[in-house]
């Protein structure tokens, strides 16, 4: 295994779409959504390890899931999960952790990848992945993978690429907010969009210059502390210095200034494991095209339903279509599908 390949995990959220099984104690990160018998940060770093060694991948999370992730992750140090005392979004965990890797490493290339995405053909990803490591060893490039739309999603960001780049790798033209319907449509029809899965591929050297160039309040910022990093002063420095940076995404704050973009169209199955909806279609269904997890069930009339318990508690249902019901501890969520986005906001009301 090549030594100066990294990851950064991005593990800090709390998934609240998939409320009740994920909450602010534990995300949805955490869970086996799908039933496998691994959680989803365990398959990401179990994926990312075949072309990173181990002990080359970093964890970024919030500080109060340090003891899930050492838990979950046995075979990796303390030292490798870099914790964030505040929510400060992407921007600033990202140049966090690179000046970290920039200092073990200054010949470090890395993959900043989300925990809680679900990656069928692994064999695919790393050969994406390792297409684009060497693109951006060679030169100074900022790197994607952007996922082929298979329909007008509302819910995810999109790339636009140049039309006429014939080659593998695209130079993106620019990042397009969540669109509406009517918007997402166009993108598809135009055949040069792809969605924005958040994985990213660059050299820390590079990266960071980004940052400087872009960005340099919160460069300077997090570079006041640059000697600490890596020894015992470290967490007094992120401690009091980390909740001042501003609260930006690397999108905004990097990757829409910079001319040196890059994006790969994966050939890899993708998933963002965003909503109950998203885990509905990666599930296997019935014949009335129900997916059941954990639970037992005695359906009539019942079809395109999520059903969701815990301990393969006995569910009796009839007349309900297109509905996500999940039991867990003394919460019973009982919810149409095509207001799925809504239950974020039912937990911001009701906890």
């Amino acid at each position: 295994m090549n030594k100066n390949y990294y990851a950064i995990i991005m593990a800090g959220g709390v998934g609240s779409r998939f409320w009740p099984v994920s909450t602010t104690e534990f995300p949805k990160q955490f869970h086996d959504m799908l039933g496998t018998g691994e959680t989803l940060i365990q398959k990401t770093f179990t994926r990312l390890s075949q072309i990173i060694p181990k002990e080359n991948i970093l964890i970024l999370t919030n500080e109060v899931y340090n003891d899930i992730v050492l838990e979950q992750l046995p075979m990796i140090q303390q030292e490798q999960i870099v914790l964030e005392p505040a929510m400060r979004n992407t921007a600033p965990c990202i140049l966090y952790a690179s000046l970290k890797i920039k200092k073990q490493n200054p010949d470090a290339v890395m993959v900043v990848a989300p925990s809680d995405h679900w990656i069928e053909d692994e064999l695919q990803f790393c050969s994406n992945l390792q297409y684009a490591f060497d693109f951006c060893e060679r030169d100074e490039n900022l790197m994607t993978l952007g996922i082929l739309p298979t329909f007008a999603n509302t819910g995810y960001g999109y790339i636009e690429f140049d039309k006429l780049d014939s080659r593998p790798i695209k130079k993106v033209k620019q990042f397009r907010e969540k669109p509406d319907y009517a918007t997402a449509r166009k993108f598809i029809q135009s055949r040069n969009f792809l969605w924005n899965a958040g994985i990213f591929v660059w050299s820390a050297k590079t990266v960071l210059k980004a940052y400087e160039e872009f960005q340099p309040v919160m460069y300077d910022h997090f570079m006041n502390g640059y000697e600490a990093l890596n020894t015992p002063k470290e967490e007094a420095f992120i401690r009091d210095n980390y909740p001042l940076a501003q609260n930006i995404s690397v999108d905004y704050a990097i990757l829409e200034k910079a001319q040196n973009v890059y994006v790969l169209p994966a050939t890899f199955d993708w998933n963002d494991l965003g909503t109950w909806g998203s885990l509905y279609d990666k599930l296997p269904k019935d014949e009335q095209e129900n997916a059941v997890v954990n639970a037992s069930v005695y359906l009539e009339n019942a079809t395109n339903n999520i059903i969701r318990t815990e301990g393969k508690k006995l569910v009796v249902i009839d007349g309900l279509t297109d509905y996500i019901i999940v039991d867990k501890d003394d919460v019973l969520l009982i919810y149409p599908k095509n207001k799925e986005q809504d239950i974020k906001q039912i937990v911001s009301k009701i906890q």
